[in-house]
């Protein structure tokens, strides 16, 4: 009896860490699939850099930030945080140091963020991701609008303290979607327009303003509210559960800074968790947009002129370079390739996206390990800016797309600003 005892007492002793270390890998491994949520790695990334390790430049009203190293390396990188540290990073925008971090970082989304969410996020910071030591960069921003102090009372005003709380009367799908928008996704960081002081006009759907859309960056972010035109009123549950999995359905395809977004977030989300974003973003009301008729679709006028090119100079540009992938009735082949026709994108009065995407591309979405087979090219070095005014506008008016037309003032503009940001 005595023999079996200590032959159980032994066993115990063998499993007991076996079993913690087991949970420790769960843990990590969750706050992987929370990081990913959260898109961490893209803005913590710079181009052809370490993971994790900072650098990326961004772009704010005052000048350019630079992304901070979040690897655990004890130096250069967030190895010395505490739990607590890393908790007050993440909700109130408080370095370990007691300096405040800029609202590029996307705090005021992460303070609704749940403990045990938080906990596996650190559990991954700390032992999942390699440590890289690699100093991080100060920002482009000349004194004294680089002094921090004046953080603390933007956080006063604008920042809202507490744990997202499921709302009564929703079900579990709409209550996890609207977790996942509103936090780690931090959706409004981009989607929703922002105000004189940098603010986010509204934080979740009680606000008017939530995710009708916003300029971050020289790209505009769409609108995400059931406005029939520029945001998802066409759009299906199923149609954006596609778009968050693949970047693109019937309706569009995702590029500028969406195709990072894809990349390295939301194709990796679990089909339940996509399909209660979709639950979510569906059930908001329409806001925003121009207000106008809703879009019907019509290729007369437009196939009278790709007739007649030599007539109409966006029609010349749009036979010479865009019709054989977007198609003679703009319906493009989704989703291999975007539809013009009705493209919320296009109908959009904010034409910022479009002149981007136009002159710079946009990078290769890569789903599953594979980048699709037709990514749209860079024309900067190919066509003016009066070409390129010409063709969208050709684009915005047609098919019954109805939108205004875009100047070679407004392409110039977007021509300077994004050299020099080295797009």
């Amino acid at each position: 009896m005595k023999t079996t005892l200590k032959a159980f007492a032994l066993a115990v002793a063998f499993a007991l860490p076996a079993l913690s270390h087991a949970a420790d890998d769960a843990l990590v491994k969750r706050g992987e699939y929370l990081a990913k949520a959260g898109d961490c790695i893209a803005c913590h990334s710079a181009p052809h850099g370490k993971p994790f390790a900072g650098g990326l430049q961004m772009m704010t009203p005052m000048g350019a930030i630079y992304s901070t190293n979040i690897t655990p390396d004890p130096q250069t990188g967030i190895g010395q945080y505490s739990e607590d540290d890393f908790k007050r990073a993440m909700r109130e925008g408080v370095a370990k140091d007691g300096h405040n971090l800029y609202p590029a970082m996307p705090y005021p989304s992460y303070a609704k963020v749940n403990d045990d969410d938080m906990h596996a996020l650190y559990a991954y910071f700390m032992h999942g991701v390699a440590p890289i030591n690699q100093a991080n960069r100060e920002p482009d921003i000349k004194w004294p609008m680089n002094m921090r102090w004046p953080l603390k009372f933007w956080n006063m005003v604008f920042l809202e303290k507490g744990v997202y709380r499921d709302k009564p009367g929703k079900d579990v799908a709409w209550n996890r979607g609207a977790y996942l928008i509103q936090g780690l996704g931090h959706c409004g960081s981009c989607h929703t327009p922002r105000g004189v002081a940098f603010q986010e006009k509204a934080l979740d759907e009680s606000g008017s303003a939530f995710l009708t859309g916003g300029v971050l960056d020289n790209w505009f972010a769409s609108n995400l509210t059931g406005e029939h035109n520029v945001g998802l009123g066409r759009w299906s549950e199923a149609d954006v559960a596609l778009f968050l999995k693949t970047g693109a359905n019937q309706h569009a395809s995702a590029f500028g800074a969406m195709t990072s977004v894809i990349n390295n977030s939301t194709q990796t989300l679990t089909d339940e968790d996509a399909a209660a974003m979709s639950r979510y973003l569906k059930s908001l009301p329409a806001a925003g947009g121009s207000g106008g008729p809703a879009y019907a679709y019509d290729a007369k006028a437009t196939k009278v002129s790709l007739t007649r090119p030599a007539n109409d100079a966006g029609a010349r540009v749009y036979t010479a370079f865009c019709m054989h992938c977007h198609g003679v009735d703009g319906r493009g082949f989704a989703p291999m390739l975007a539809p013009l026709a009705g493209n919320p994108n296009v109908l959009e009065k904010n034409a910022s996206s479009l002149i981007n995407v136009t002159l710079n591309g946009t990078e290769d979405l890569v789903i599953g390990g594979i980048p699709a087979p037709y990514p749209m090219p860079k024309y900067a070095a190919v066509l003016s800016d009066q070409q390129i005014a010409d063709v969208l506008g050709f684009v915005r008016s047609g098919w019954g797309n109805g939108a205004a037309a875009v100047s070679a003032r407004d392409v110039a503009k977007m021509r300077k600003e994004t050299h020099a940001a080295g797009k």
